[in-house]
């Protein structure tokens, strides 16, 4: 059975599968992305110490929410114009030398603009304005809490971390104790990102 089959199938009973890589067998950042490339099928990140993260894929509740909240964002970045969205699959090398992955990511164009082609093409290194993670029914809320806090130590104005489970959202930004929204309808970015709105309700009921 391949890993992948493995992972799917343990799904229900675990978060992600942790690889712990000696000091001598640790990958720089070029050979981590080609052993990315290598494995498409999985979704993996790695730690600031070196560890792999490989995570089982979405169930299609979560997958649903996801789109629901790429598209929202995607198709205000794209009237408001300061910046480009990114969706689960592309990673960032944080300054701490983490890479990792949020469900939804958005990013000035003024950082971008400064990065070279080949910079580009792979994962890009630097730390999104602005993140977005998605709770599926499988993540542990304290691995995503520290996950937040990893992404506003790095360089984040704000995160937002959505539990659909318990209806609520989690603001994470510098040098502000973390807020919880119960149940809200909509909200907003603030002068993070001028302008966005999140409508919840769709990712409070699955509409499909």
């Amino acid at each position: 059975m391949s890993l992948n089959n493995v992972l799917i199938n343990q799904h229900a009973q675990i978060n992600s599968l942790v690889l712990h890589w000696p000091p001598s067998l640790k990958m720089v950042n070029e050979q981590f992305f080609d052993f990315c490339q290598a494995n498409k099928e999985l979704r993996i990140e790695r730690s600031a110490e070196g560890d792999c993260e490989i995570m089982a894929p979405t169930g299609g509740e979560t997958s649903w929410r996801n789109s629901v909240l790429l598209a929202q964002l995607y198709n205000w970045a794209e009237q408001e114009g300061s910046g480009v969205v990114f969706d689960s699959s592309g990673g960032f090398i944080l300054p701490n030398g983490a890479t990792r992955s949020p469900d939804v990511s958005w990013v000035k164009k003024s950082r971008l603009a400064v990065l070279t082609d080949k910079q580009k093409a792979r994962f890009l290194p630097l730390c999104p304005d602005f993140v977005i993670e998605l709770r599926s029914p499988s993540d542990n809320i304290n691995v995503l809490q520290d996950k937040m806090q990893e992404y506003i130590a790095n360089g984040a104005g704000l995160g937002w971390l959505i539990d659909p489970e318990t209806k609520q959202v989690q603001i994470y930004q510098p040098n502000k104790t973390v807020s919880v929204l119960d149940d809200p309808s909509c909200v907003s970015t603030g002068d993070v990102v001028t302008g966005f709105k999140l409508e919840l309700a769709k990712i409070w009921d699955v509409g499909f």
